[in-house]
């Protein structure tokens, strides 16, 4: 007989798909839009899904003439579709890699950061607040070597909780994830055995603990029916549906909860910013960040072929830029910082109509 777990794992995976999909496409114009509007299609991160469907909705009343419309595919296949040229713009939270960057549509592409985010580990542990979890817990939970919810490295940083005598059920990702790269990234930057063991990637090897499901939102959701588990996700899904999340500690030895204002310091600790705007921010140096954050990235063409296409993309990516950062902000994203925007704009510009 098949596993029942992974059979239910794959059925909450189709269901997630279904939902985040709503905007592929194949699905209506955006609210706002006409009839006869022109389409623009864009794939990738669900890590921003949230986010951008906001901006779609906000942006309509801007644009009637233009629909906007997004799938919420994972980041693996967002850069897929985009590279493929099927689709108007990819997103991806692990920007594009140097190999994909070397492909004929890699090199007339243009990464923009449009916002950044904080992965929370979202926990389902029924009267147990306020979690907090040392590097070497966070390590040991994701590897597999933590298996219980009472072990000696999690109760030592939690003395004032009686923490269940049970197994950890880890939720990960199924599915190409730069969500995952982003987390992935930092436990490689805290922990040698984890940098030469699973290391960095949108798919990594997890622990046969793990429940495996498809994204952001299949993430948290199945936390939220799973007593005992915990997974990473972008903070806005855990706090949308109401998941308690952990204060964990960052390079200053500091047990922090997710916050704009935290997500804002680890960030401002990146340092340099580099000519293609591919900026991670694996372990956060300074005192009060919050050590989990990554940038999310637009992926455009250097040169289109359609005017009206070039001025929509253009028009609608320098308002995300400007008005939308104060919604991600309300929403529990990270906003840009002001030499993000500035450089993000500036590449915008460059966008052509091809000759």
């Amino acid at each position: 007989m098949k596993n029942p777990i992974r059979l239910a794992g794959a059925f909450a995976g189709v269901m997630v798909a279904v939902v985040l999909t709503a905007c592929s496409a194949d699905s209506t114009p955006a609210s706002g839009a006409r009839s006869d509007a022109l389409i623009i299609s864009g794939a990738g991160a669900t890590f921003p899904q949230p986010l951008y469907e906001r901006w779609i909705q906000a942006y309509a009343g801007n644009r009637p003439e233009v629909s906007f419309q997004y799938a919420a595919v994972g980041s693996g296949e967002g850069v897929r579709r985009f590279l493929a040229g099927e689709v108007d713009f990819g997103a991806s939270d692990g920007a594009l890699s140097d190999a994909e960057l070397a492909t004929p549509a890699g090199r007339d592409a243009l990464m923009l950061p449009m916002t950044a985010g904080m992965i929370a580990l979202a926990y389902n542990l029924p009267g147990v607040e306020g979690l907090r979890l040392s590097r070497e817990a966070v390590v040991g939970i994701f590897s597999g070597e933590i298996r219980a919810w009472d072990d000696a490295r999690i109760q030592m940083d939690n003395p004032g909780l009686k923490l269940p005598k049970r197994s950890i059920a880890p939720v990960v990702r199924l599915d190409g994830s730069g969500t995952t790269q982003i987390f992935t990234r930092h436990l490689s930057a805290i922990s040698a055995v984890w940098r030469e063991g699973p290391g960095v990637g949108k798919r990594v090897l997890w622990p046969d603990v793990a429940m495996q499901v498809n994204y952001n939102e299949g993430v948290a959701q199945r936390v939220r029916v799973s007593e005992g588990s915990i997974g990473y996700m972008e903070y806005e899904f855990a706090q949308r549906i109401g998941l308690p999340v952990a204060r964990l500690q960052n390079r200053a030895g500091e047990f922090i909860a997710p916050s704009p204002a935290a997500g804002t310091l680890a960030l401002a600790s990146a340092g340099a910013i580099p000519d293609d705007l591919r900026l991670f921010v694996p372990d956060p140096a300074a005192a009060g960040a919050y050590p989990i954050v990554g940038y999310t990235w637009v992926l455009l063409r250097g040169t289109y072929a359609d005017q009206a296409r070039l001025d929509a993309l253009k028009g609608a990516m320098s308002w995300g830029l400007g008005d939308g950062q104060s919604i991600a902000e309300a929403m529990g994203y990270v906003p840009l910082p002001d030499e993000m925007v500035a450089l993000a704009r500036a590449r915008l510009d460059r966008i052509r109509l091809q000759p």
